[in-house]
């Protein structure tokens, strides 16, 4: 049943109609995006390495990270190829809506792509500078919030904020700043958090879960297909990123999933829950500006051994692995929690 408050005129389906058989399908194509991820993953990984697409590691991070120098990076790529080829396929006619979680998933990818490009193992340097790096990833967002709120045919003419318990507001114009500044934190907030093997792949995964479920709950057949088939790719690409990693998701990875996943929370129109649904994401980069703002007003201190967040445990001695599980079991439980208000 579709949620009252939601206007979704634009997100029509040639799909099974059906709630239940799109969701079948749905997952079907999750199924599908996992095995073209590992199919495509082996020879990727190979072409990474022959190209020299090595990873430069930060020499103020733990020491145990320098053993990753040189691991194959730009890894997004396998995951941003087959979302893009099964969303085109199987999730584009008569759902022109799904185009914009891939151009943003496609815009924010390409631009983590010229950033790892440019901070590889041997260049001459470490990436593109943060404001040009936050200039075009406010442009996209720019544009993405824009089509979000303008009417159809135009765009989604979505402009409710839904508070749970409490019920539907109009924003009117504030909403699109609120998507624009959601999107460019949701995509730095993955990237903050894309430092250890398997921990941002895993978090992600759970939370276009979580979402799938939430749009099954409201009958949006279409922004389902696209949760889940992200969920595949993912799970797919955790296959090549598992400890100790074949190849790292790097900006190319990180910047589009966190994009395309507050795309998808404002298309639910429970884009409130987004910082519940991503709880690590938040604290990943929650810590990173506790740390900056106590060290400045403090002249030296800090709250943290090192931010991101999973550094500091990892000084505190806990394992990789250790670190990254217990992290996507906070991701679940926060996904069941997105999702259970959601419900209510």
């Amino acid at each position: 049943m579709l949620l009252p408050y939601l206007p979704l005129a634009a997100i029509s389906s040639v799909m099974p109609s059906d709630p239940e058989e799109n969701m079948a399908v749905s997952l079907a194509l999750a199924g599908l995006s996992f095995m073209i991820t590992i199919l495509i993953g082996r020879p990727m990984i190979t072409a990474l390495r022959q190209h020299g697409i090595g990873k430069k590691i930060r020499l103020d991070g733990p020491e145990t990270h320098l053993s990753k120098t040189g691991t194959p990076t730009m890894g997004g790529l396998m995951i941003c190829a087959t979302v893009v080829l099964v969303t085109l396929v199987f999730n584009t006619a008569g759902r022109l809506s799904m185009l914009l979680p891939i151009a943003v998933l496609i815009a924010a990818g390409v631009l983590g792509a010229v950033d790892d490009r440019l901070n590889l193992v041997g260049g001459k340097t470490s990436g593109m500078t943060g404001r040009f790096k936050m200039l075009w990833l406010s442009i996209f967002a720019l544009v993405a919030a824009v089509i979000l709120h303008a009417p159809d045919p135009f765009g989604l003419g979505l402009h409710n904020m839904y508070f749970p318990f409490i019920g539907q507001y109009d924003i009117s114009l504030i909403y699109i700043p609120v998507a624009m500044f959601a999107i460019i934190g949701s995509a730095n907030a993955v990237n903050l958090t894309d430092g250890l093997d398997t921990l941002s792949a895993g978090t992600a995964a759970i939370a276009f879960l979580a979402y799938g479920i939430i749009a099954y709950q409201q009958g949006q057949l279409p922004v389902v297909t696209f949760c889940m088939v992200m969920c595949g790719s993912l799970l797919g690409f955790l296959w090549f990123n598992a400890h100790p990693a074949q190849v790292i998701m790097g900006d190319t990875g990180s910047l589009a999933i966190g994009a395309s996943l507050a795309v998808a929370a404002f298309m639910t129109g429970q884009w409130l829950l987004l910082p519940i649904v991503g709880f690590v994401f938040l604290a990943e980069a929650g810590s990173v500006m506790i740390q900056v703002s106590y060290f400045k007003a403090t002249k030296g201190r800090r709250v943290f051994r090192m931010t991101p967040l999973h550094h500091h445990f990892e000084l505190l001695g806990w394992s990789e692995t250790q670190i990254a599980m217990r992290f996507w079991l906070i991701g679940m439980m926060a996904g069941l929690l997105g999702v259970a208000l959601a419900l209510l």
